[in-house]
C-alpha cells in the first residue's frame, strides 16, 4: 500500500481501490473476515498506517437478471437494429445495487420481448447509459450484431452526443472546451472529479444558446462518456447544472437539475447510412426555461 494512504479508514480505501463494489458490500466483506490487514482481521474504522498489505478475497455476487415490467415507453425511433428511447428523468437504466425493478431495460423487455445478450442477463441491449436523473434520448440494439456495431462505433467516438443544459452564472465565452481528466471522488464517492492529476481522459465541448441574469443556456458535445461528466466539467470551471446539488448547484423547486439528452447521430449498423434522432425538451425543462 501506498504510505500516502496513511490516516484513511480501510473502509474508504478499498472504496477507492473497488469502485465497482458498494461500500456496504465492502464493508460486509471487512467484518466477514474477507479483508486481512498485514494478515489479521480489522475493524472496517480501522485508520491505515500506510504501507501495510491489504488482501481481499470477495464473496460472489448474486446474479442479477432483467425481468419484464409493463411501463410505458416513448419510442423516438426504431428499426429491424436499432431502438431509441426518450427517457424521463427519474428512471433508472438498468438494475444495479438496491434496484431490481421499476428500470428502463424491464420496460423494453416487456414491449419487444428480446434484446441483444452482449451486456449481460441484466442489461439485454443497453450499448450506453444516461444518468438517472437526466432525460432524453438512449440507444438500445435489438440483436448482437447491431450491439457490436453500435459499440464500435462509441469505442472509436464516431457517435456524437448532444446535450441541453441550464447552468448557474454567466459564461462570458460563446464557445469553450474541458478536457481535465475524471475519477472518482476519493472523499464522497457517490460523486466524481476533475480536480485530479490523474483519472480517465474527457472531453466536453459547449456552446452558449441564452444568456440570463444568473443561468447560462449551453448546448453541450462530449467526445467521451464518462460517470457525470457534463456534470462534473460544468461544475469545475463554476458553472454547475442548475439544480445539480451533488456537483455544487443550489436547489432548486424543480424535482431534478437541466440537464437533456438532446440529440444522437451515429451510422446505422445495417446500411451504414446516418442517422439523427432528437428528442423534444420536457415539458418541465421548458417550463423552467421559460419562467427565465
Amino acid at each position: 500500500m501506498d504510505p500516502q494512504n496513511a490516516g484513511r479508514r480501510l473502509d474508504q480505501f478499498l472504496q477507492e481501490q473497488l469502485p465497482q463494489y458498494s461500500r456496504s458490500r465492502l464493508q460486509d466483506w471487512i467484518k466477514g473476515g474477507r479483508v486481512l490487514v498485514d494478515g489479521k482481521q480489522e475493524k472496517p474504522s480501522i485508520q491505515l498506517r500506510g504501507g501495510e498489505s491489504v488482501s481481499v478475497d470477495p464473496a460472489e455476487l448474486p446474479a442479477l437478471k432483467a425481468t419484464a415490467e409493463d411501463i410505458p415507453l416513448d419510442i423516438l425511433y426504431m428499426d429491424a437494429d436499432v431502438i431509441a428511447v426518450n427517457k424521463p428523468a427519474g428512471l433508472v437504466v438498468h438494475a444495479g445495487a438496491g434496484r431490481h425493478t421499476g428500470t428502463l431495460v424491464n420496460a423494453l423487455l416487456h414491449h419487444f420481448g428480446t434484446l441483444s445478450t452482449v451486456s449481460g442477463d441484466d442489461r439485454p441491449g443497453i450499448v450506453h447509459r444516461i444518468d438517472r436523473e437526466t432525460s432524453g434520448v438512449l440507444l438500445v440494439a435489438r440483436n448482437d450484431t447491431a450491439h457490436r456495431a453500435l459499440a464500435e462505433q462509441f469505442s472509436s467516438r464516431e457517435v456524437e452526443k448532444t446535450y441541453l443544459a441550464l447552468v448557474q452564472g454567466v459564461i462570458p465565452r460563446d464557445t469553450g472546451r474541458i478536457d481535465s481528466k475524471i475519477t472518482r471522488d476519493p472523499v464522497r464517492r457517490i460523486r466524481m472529479t476533475a480536480k485530479r492529476e490523474f483519472g480517465r481522459t474527457a472531453h466536453t465541448e459547449y456552446k452558449v444558446l441564452q444568456r440570463f441574469e444568473k443561468f447560462t443556456y449551453l448546448e453541450v458535445r462530449i467526445g467521451t462518456g464518462r460517470t457525470h461528466q457534463i456534470r462534473v466539467h460544468l461544475s469545475s470551471i463554476g458553472h454547475p447544472i442548475a439544480g445539480d446539488t451533488l456537483y455544487g448547484g443550489k436547489a432548486l423547486p424543480y424535482g431534478r437539475f437541466f440537464l437533456h439528452a438532446w440529440r444522437i447521430r451515429f451510422r446505422s449498423p445495417s446500411t451504414g447510412e446516418p442517422v439523427s434522432i432528437e428528442a423534444p425538451l420536457p415539458p418541465e425543462l421548458a417550463d423552467w426555461l421559460a419562467s427565465l
